[in-house]
């Protein structure tokens, strides 16, 4: 299989499908990243298009010095926090969340995985951009601290800060959710860190 930063390197080249094999690779990812951190479908999708079209005219400002998949994740991450501060996001319906959650999950009993998944978006909204792209990352798409980091363009203490203040704030707004049971089957990459404190 073709590297994606040989892929990149082909679309540089002006090879005219080199940069669609990347889209495959990294869209269900991209798209993972944007929808947690909007918390709104429809934003998420235009903010993961503008991501993979300023990745296709910028493709020539990768550096190598970090993956692919990482540069991908900066810039959509850049795409979301754009979006944010440009306008407010409109409230997500409840029902838009379900579908979204319903896209992300395999179909099981799925009713409190859906309960706890709205309730954490609605939490999210209340923190502060940088905080919640932080969390995202970190907790919710598995990412290292220092791979967020490298995401974000920040020290990684700054990423832990954002994290440790993220945290703080969701505590008591979900503390209610800290006993039970069918968090565990929440489906998040480190859904435990944030019901075990």
């Amino acid at each position: 299989m073709v590297s994606d930063a040989d892929l990149l390197t082909r679309h540089i080249a002006g090879d005219p499908h080199a940069f669609s094999e990347i889209v495959k690779r990294h869209r269900d990812r991209m798209w993972a990243v944007a929808l947690r951190t909007l918390g709104d479908p429809d934003e998420a999708a235009d903010a993961v298009q503008d991501a993979f079209v300023s990745a296709y005219r910028k493709a020539e400002s990768f550096r190598g010095e970090a993956a692919v998949t990482t540069w991908l994740h900066r810039i959509v991450v850049n795409a979301c926090l754009d979006r944010m501060r440009r306008k407010s996001v409109r409230p997500v319906a409840d029902d838009e969340l379900v579908e979204a959650a319903e896209r992300d999950t395999p179909v099981l009993d799925q009713t409190a995985e859906r309960e706890v998944s709205m309730e954490v978006s609605a939490a999210l909204k209340l923190l502060p951009s940088d905080q919640r792209a932080a969390l995202v990352l970190v907790d919710m798409m598995g990412y290292s601290v220092e791979d967020a980091a490298q995401v974000l363009e920040v020290p990684s203490g700054t990423v832990k800060s954002r994290c440790a203040r993220g945290r703080a704030k969701l505590a008591p707004i979900l503390s209610h959710l800290r006993n039970r049971s069918d968090l565990s089957r929440v489906s998040s990459a480190k859904g435990a860190e944030l019901r075990d404190g």
